[in-house]
């Protein structure tokens, strides 16, 4: 459910082999017929450096079969009343295009990210970025996003980008697509906003979107992309995180709703956008009736041949069984969303394309409804390690953990490398005002403009306006000495500006001077030390130097007129000063 690390450098593709059954690709025809579509694969991984090609065979694994009505219905129980009226599924690919589920190209070269996986030699749609250029108007969804490179990878691959492509064209019913986030902290960071925006981008080209919280998933936790197991959390703690994640996704789509969103002339109004706990599900499915149900059609050599499960095999410490069927429950929320909601795309990480397959597969197996996955970029640090609470380099999302200054600092600081991309897949700007800002920085690099564009769009969907009014005092009284900006700001901002800084509450005396000040706050020693330390213009107070001890405190100079006084002692020596009884 979360954005996590693992499965997104294997791919499956049909392969001729001497095991596999006899089918026309043996002949160098156009493809696996359906009936072998799961019989033989082959799987590309990266084995330092080296690409090397590993034979897979499932033989237990024979095509998906569409159940019957009555058994399909018997395992789901009666649908509610406000159930969605099951959508008409988009005409079937041709035999020869309905091979197994095999992982969609990339389709993000447009926007500057990796080439596209390779795969064996099958007749297919050229890539998105190959197609010949329409207006971004008429550009669809799936397009316009895989020009953002926000879109990474569609899933399955044969065909499936024209199928979800219109789908998706504007004009067609809504559709609805989710995304799954695990409560394993109590706070959403800087690597789940990708997804975020994923949801958002479906929400404004009309489409219904729902943002799911693992409130039961989470007991199991995700194994993807793990050497060991994660530490087992209580079901109170989960809870409580759950809670905590569910305000979090709340407020960034208001936030959006207030803030980023405005209809065009024409255009989609905003979809419908909802918050759920998969705890309400899961955590009342009978196990024996879930192994019955679900648990009979998804496939054990599928889901020990993903890479993420071998490795962990393979380790010292092995793999629990709870976390083994960790992606049948996210496969059940695909399922429990689609026959609910009508869901029909699932939203992840690129780390999450092992979980999304089984998705399909379940959902597929279960319904004969055509459904699909689509994922996301991973956000890693300079040093290539994958953003999050695990690797101990999370930039949180609320303000607790993170303040809208650290936060808005975050994004100022990016190097220009990268500052292009995060533009387009952390805001909504269009791309031509996004090339725009980019001209703009090449005639001026010294301003930083993409950078601070970057940081108060983010800020202001994470924080809203005051969030990002704050972060710009903060900023204005740290790196300008502005005595506007700390006279404006509150005792909260100064906590979350200083937080290491000690504060001190004093009385105003007559004839109180800087070094009277300096020592009641304990920001000197006593002694010539500390008197010669002011006059070599070691101290400053609300970023003017004083180098005269005997300077009296005046009010408005020295005492703001929040009662605030903010001294410093050396370069990052600050202390926090309340006067009381003005």
């Amino acid at each position: 459910m979360v954005l996590r690390a693992s499965e997104s450098k294997a791919i499956k593709a049909p392969m001729a082999s001497p095991k596999c059954k006899a089918c026309h690709s043996c002949s160098g025809q156009k493809g696996l017929r359906s009936s072998d579509s799961q019989a033989a694969m082959v799987v590309l991984s990266t084995d330092k450096g080296s690409e090397k090609l590993h034979f897979v065979t499932d033989p237990t694994a024979g095509a998906p079969q569409r159940p019957q009505a009555a058994s399909a219905a018997a395992e789901a129980g009666p649908a509610p009343s406000n159930a969605p009226p099951r959508p008409a599924p988009l005409p079937h690919r041709a035999p020869h295009k309905m091979a197994a589920p095999v992982l969609g190209r990339r389709c993000g070269r447009a926007a500057g990210l990796r080439g596209g996986l390779r795969r064996a030699p099958l007749p297919s749609p050229r890539p998105l970025h190959e197609r010949a250029p329409r207006s971004r108007s008429s550009a669809g969804l799936l397009a316009a996003q895989c020009e953002r490179g926000l879109f990474q990878e569609v899933f399955p691959g044969q065909g499936a980008e024209e199928q979800l492509a219109a789908l998706l064209e504007p004009g067609r019913p809504p559709v609805t697509a989710y995304c799954g986030f695990d409560p394993t902290a109590d706070s959403l960071h800087v690597g789940h906003l990708p997804a975020v925006a994923a949801l958002l981008h479906f929400q404004r080209a009309g489409h219904n979107v729902v943002a799911v919280v693992g409130g039961a998933t989470a007991r199991l936790g995700d194994p993807s992309g793990r050497l060991r197991a994660r530490e087992p959390l209580a079901a109170e703690r989960v809870r409580a995180h759950a809670r905590a994640l569910r305000l979090c996704l709340w407020r960034l789509f208001e936030n959006h709703r207030r803030l980023l969103w405005a209809p065009g002339p024409g255009g989609p109004g905003l979809g419908r956008a909802e918050v759920l706990d998969n705890a309400r599900w899961l955590g009342r499915r009978p196990l024996l009736g879930f192994l019955c149900g679900a648990g009979g059609r998804l496939r054990m050599g599928t889901l020990l041949s993903r890479q993420g499960c071998r490795e962990r095999l393979r380790s010292a410490e092995g793999m629990s069984l709870a976390e083994f069927v960790y992606p049948a429950l996210q496969a059940y929320d695909f399922l429990h969303l689609h026959r609910r909601r009508g869901c029909r795309v699932q939203l992840g990480g690129a780390d999450q394309m092992g979980n999304i397959m089984s998705g399909y597969e379940l959902v597929t197996k279960m319904t004969g409804t055509d459904v699909f996955g689509i994922t996301v970029p991973l956000i890693t640090s300079t040093t290539g390690d994958k953003l999050g609470k695990t690797a101990g380099n999370a930039v949180w999302l609320n303000r607790d953990k993170t303040s809208p200054f650290e936060l808005y600092q975050f994004f100022v600081r990016q190097q220009d490398n990268i500052v292009e991309k995060y533009l387009k897949l952390f805001t909504f700007l269009p791309l031509e005002e996004i090339a725009h800002i980019m001209e703009m920085h090449a005639k001026e690099p010294e301003k930083w403009g993409p950078q601070k564009r970057l940081a108060a769009e983010v800020t202001k969907l994470v924080h809203g306006t005051e969030g990002l009014e704050s972060a710009k005092r903060c900023t204005r009284a740290l790196y300008y000495s502005s005595v506007e900006a700390l006279e404006a700001m509150s005792d909260q901002e100064l906590q979350e500006l200083f937080k290491q800084a000690p504060s001190a509450e004093l009385v105003l005396e007559p004839g109180m001077s800087v070094l009277d000040l300096c020592r009641k706050a304990n920001a000197i020693q006593d002694g010539p030390s500390g008197y010669q330390k002011i006059t070599d213009g070691g101290v400053s107070v609300n970023g003017i130097r004083v180098t005269n001890p005997e300077t009296v405190l005046i009010l408005g100079q020295h005492i703001l007129k929040n009662g605030v006084s903010l001294l410093r002692v050396g370069k990052k020596n600050y202390y926090i000063i309340k006067w009381l009884q003005l």
